[in-house]
């Protein structure tokens, strides 16, 4: 039997906590009388920095419920930290884990499906959402959008796979090794390149509670995910230079033609749309340079990318 740990990062969720905590208990306390996985299993939140009662009431789970555990980020850092800060916490006490969110629209109920794929030797197994129902027009049409747009960069992504995923403890230690600051879990993880399959599953609504996700957020992301594992934008705009600089000399050939014809024309709304034009693509040009020089910024910073300030754990069986 393996011991599996369920991580789950938490951000202000103390109005779903509570039920959270009851499906996923309910599940791999199944698991364990099932000999699917070990009586050592756990559930390990991880508190990122929030500000209401999402750690005390970790606290008081995990005093009542011995599969509950839990961490505290000394401050906010976001999902992906936050989730990154879990799995290696999780790394050297189990055989492999599955993260989920806290809000309840990751199904609890395939844990069982990704603990089959995993004994028959995938090292990563993905869950899939089968449908994109539950979605508005408008997330649904810029969330494919997306997709189509990293595999044209290059970036190797599941498509519809958030980070609902299993981790073996081989994979989660190749995952230690990457350093980098600007973390893109999504498409890290199919770098990886180890041995994978899918899990399908219907992604609910949100149990209770707001989205941590804004449009912002997820904007952030998205540009997170293409400049971190494509430097295509760079060339776009390389060969955009070109263009305009090919367009700009045929303009100046054709006005220079209207002059030696004596035809009359207004040059000077076409020299200041030009200028316009000229400023414009320098303006995004340098906005992508900027992007990615900034992440250089703090890539070679190298700053620790959490602080765990309080963890709450149960004994192991074998620590007894």
């Amino acid at each position: 039997m393996s011991v599996l740990y369920v991580v789950v990062p938490c951000y202000n969720e103390q109005e779903v906590l509570g039920e959270t905590t009851r499906r996923l208990s309910d599940e791999l306390t199944r698991l364990i009388g099932a000999g699917v996985c070990h009586p050592d299993s756990r559930i390990l939140y991880v508190d990122d920095g929030s500000k209401d009662k999402t750690w005390s009431m970790i606290e008081a789970f995990h005093a009542e419920n011995p599969l509950v555990c839990g961490i505290k980020l000394a401050h906010n850092r976001g999902h992906q930290n936050a989730l990154l800060a879990g799995l290696m916490t999780a790394k050297d006490r189990c055989d492999c884990t599955v993260s989920m969110d806290a809000d309840l629209q990751d199904d609890v109920t395939v844990l069982g499906a990704f603990m089959e794929k995993y004994h028959q030797g995938n090292q990563v197994v993905y869950g899939v959402r089968s449908s994109r129902k539950t979605d508005t027009m408008f997330k649904r049409a810029t969330a494919q959008g997306y997709y189509k747009v990293l595999d044209a960069l290059g970036v190797e992504v599941v498509y519809n796979h958030a980070d609902c995923r299993l981790m073996s403890r081989q994979a989660l230690e190749e995952l230690s090794h990457y350093r980098e600051t600007n973390l893109f879990l999504r498409g890290m993880v199919p770098h990886l390149g180890f041995q994978s399959d899918v899990v399908y599953f219907e992604r609910a609504e949100r149990f209770a509670g707001e989205s941590k996700y804004p449009l912002k957020k997820m904007l952030a992301l998205a540009w997170d995910g293409i400049t971190s594992f494509s430097v295509k934008p760079l060339q776009w705009v390389w060969g955009a230079g070109i263009g305009l600089s090919v367009l700009s000399v045929l303009g100046l050939i054709a006005c220079l033609v209207l002059w030696l014809c004596q035809v009359p024309f207004s040059g000077l709304w076409a020299a200041v749309a030009a200028v316009w034009l000229m400023g414009g693509v320098l303006l995004i040009a340098m906005g992508i340079l900027g992007s990615y020089l900034g992440k250089l910024y703090f890539e070679v910073k190298d700053r620790p990318r959490f602080a765990v300030e309080k963890a709450v754990f149960s004994q192991n069986s074998h620590e007894e």
